[in-house]
């Protein structure tokens, strides 16, 4: 009989580590694990007892059971970045180490080779979504961009549970292979509701595969929040509605037809 298990996620991943000579990506490989050593033990997340698949820029960890959520998404998020840039500070561009930042709540149990689960696979997405990238792109002195699944974000960022606010995010719509939904960026030191998400392809005109968007910035509608691991993709009440073809029927003649809809437009 399968496990069941749901606990939270966090997964890294460095940008243009691949680029970099043997040297320097055994620098970052090195600082990857020191920092986040160092943020963990400052925010009190125990990361002895983590289980971590580990892939030379990037690690994917499963926190134990009653780690705090609001300690990962506030306290660590600041040692984090405070961590990096202690480290790039001095470094050439080329040198740096920025990270890609998820956190992500739900079933992950281990396996043979690293953990199974929806969370894993989604969290994995969240990393690779291409908003998740522009916004690292487009924020060329941040040392992370840091992207929390919908029920993350509703449970400890709008509940405000951390001191980070709600506004500090921006929405967007990732559909990334499995996972469809909606997360939440943030960019330390940067607005990141300013920032052009755009994927560069589809800047520069060119075909963009992934089929994802940024939406508006999020503004607090005191309606429901969504919950569950798939964010809902239910359309705020201001966000406009898609344009679509428009039906239009001519009618000759007296019609005695009270409350029909003659002409739909979608």
């Amino acid at each position: 009989m399968m496990t069941f298990r749901r606990r939270l996620l966090l997964a890294v991943d460095a940008k243009g580590y691949g680029r970099a000579d043997v040297v320097t990506q055994r620098q970052l490989q090195g600082a990857i694990q020191r920092i986040l050593t160092d943020a963990a033990e400052a925010s009190g997340l125990e990361r002895e007892r983590w289980e971590t698949q580990v892939g030379g820029d990037s690690v994917l960890a499963v926190l134990p059971e009653g780690a705090s959520e609001p300690h990962l998404v506030d306290t660590f998020m600041r040692h984090l970045d405070a961590g990096l840039r202690e480290f790039n500070h001095g470094r050439l561009p080329g040198s740096r180490l920025r990270l890609r930042v998820a956190v992500h709540f739900g079933t992950a149990s281990p396996a043979a080779n690293g953990f199974e689960g929806r969370a894993p696979v989604e969290i994995g997405r969240m990393l690779d979504s291409a908003a998740l990238r522009s916004a690292l792109d487009a924020a060329p002195d941040a040392a992370m961009a840091l992207a929390v699944s919908s029920t993350v974000f509703n449970d400890v960022v709008r509940e405000a549970y951390t001191t980070v606010r709600a506004q500090e995010f921006r929405e967007v719509r990732v559909a990334e292979k499995e996972f469809a939904g909606r997360v939440w960026i943030r960019v330390p030191g940067y607005d990141v509701r300013t920032l052009d998400l755009t994927p560069p392809a589809r800047r520069e005109g060119g075909r963009e595969d992934r089929q994802e968007a940024p939406s508006e910035p999020v503004r607090e509608t005191g309606r429901e929040a969504p919950r569950g691991g798939e964010t809902s993709d239910a359309r705020p009440p201001s966000a406009p509605t898609a344009p679509g073809d428009t039906v239009v029927q001519v009618i000759s003649g007296t019609v005695h037809a009270q409350g029909a809809v003659f002409g739909i437009s979608k």
